[in-house]
Order: C-alpha cells, then structure tokens, then sequence
C-alpha cells in the first residue's frame, strides 16, 4: 500500500470491480485509452494485473480517496507492452473516473508510483506510453519530469484504421542519488 496526502493506492479489491467497470465502460475515459470493456473484460484486466503481481511485483493499484474511501482510478506499474518500445521496460499508466479530472489525483498518484519504483526496483527508467492524440496524458507525462522520445510508433494493439495506433513513448531516467 502507498500512502500520499490525499490518496492511498492497494492492491484492488472485489468491492473495487464496480467502480473499476464503470471507468472502463465509460467512453469519455476510454477515449484515447482503446476500446470500452464489458464487465468480463474489465475482470480480465484485472486478473492481467495481479498476474504482473505475481510474476513482477508489479501491477495497478486502485486509487482511493483517504479522505472517505471512495475508488476514484487505476494507476501504477507493469511490464512494458510487447511489441513496442516499451518491451522490456518498466511502464507506468493511470485511469481515474470522470469526476475526478483536473484535480491534480492522476499526478499525485503517477508520483508516488514513480517514487515506488525507484525505493524498490533496479531498473534505469520508467517508460509510460500514450496515443500521440492523447495531449492531457503528455501533459501530464511532462509535469512527472518524463521526456518525449522524437519518434512515434505504430501501436500493435490497434488495427492500422485506428487513430490509437499512432503512439508515443516518454521515459523518465532513475533520480540520481545526492
């Protein structure tokens, strides 16, 4: 568990299924994220999830307000996607519900993951990738300190028609100790 001043994020929980679904049913989050997901698919990604726990100590964690415990987003860290750039890496990512945009949770949440990575894992960089259209999440990529790479790429996961495919990747490089 990782605890900041307004957010706390865990392992999710059964009772987190329905807040979880509705962010994954919800167009206007799935927007620059790919397609809605069923109530199926959204528990196959969660299963996706615990098993990065399980092979990598990696995995989401659900986003919940410390302040009354409501599930407000899925954010944390995952073996890069195959078949990109990220391969082989270490990729960070985050969802939150509708509500809860612009008020600075992605950030906070996205922060305490990197600063999780870094106390508990050997790794150079974290990667996060993003559809090159998806200009809140660069934003957002840029205010955690990460670096655009100069090339995009074509996103195995989306058909060749699909605007998601046009990717980017940035990467944020270990802190270097004082």
């Amino acid at each position: 568990m990782i605890e900041t001043e307004r957010l706390i994020l865990r392992w999710p929980l059964p009772a987190d299924h329905a807040a979880l679904h509705a962010m994954w049913a919800d167009p206007a989050v799935m927007i620059d994220l790919g397609p809605l997901k069923s109530p199926v698919d959204s528990d196959a990604a969660l299963a996706r999830h615990a098993g990065y726990r399980d092979s990598h100590g990696l995995g989401f964690w659900t986003v919940e307000l410390r302040e009354d415990g409501s599930v407000i987003g899925f954010c944390g860290l995952k073996p890069g996607a195959e078949n990109t750039p990220a391969e082989g890496e270490v990729e960070i990512g985050w969802m939150l519900a509708r509500p809860w945009w612009g008020k600075g949770y992605a950030g906070e949440a996205a922060m305490a993951s990197l600063d999780w990575a870094w106390a508990r894992l050997a790794v150079p960089r974290v990667v996060a990738i993003t559809a090159a259209r998806n200009l809140s999440s660069q934003r957002l990529m840029q205010r955690l300190g990460m670096t655009r790479r100069v090339e995009n790429f074509e996103h195995p996961a989306f058909p060749e028609s699909d605007p998601l495919r046009d990717s980017v990747i940035f990467t944020i490089d270990r802190p270097v100790a004082p």
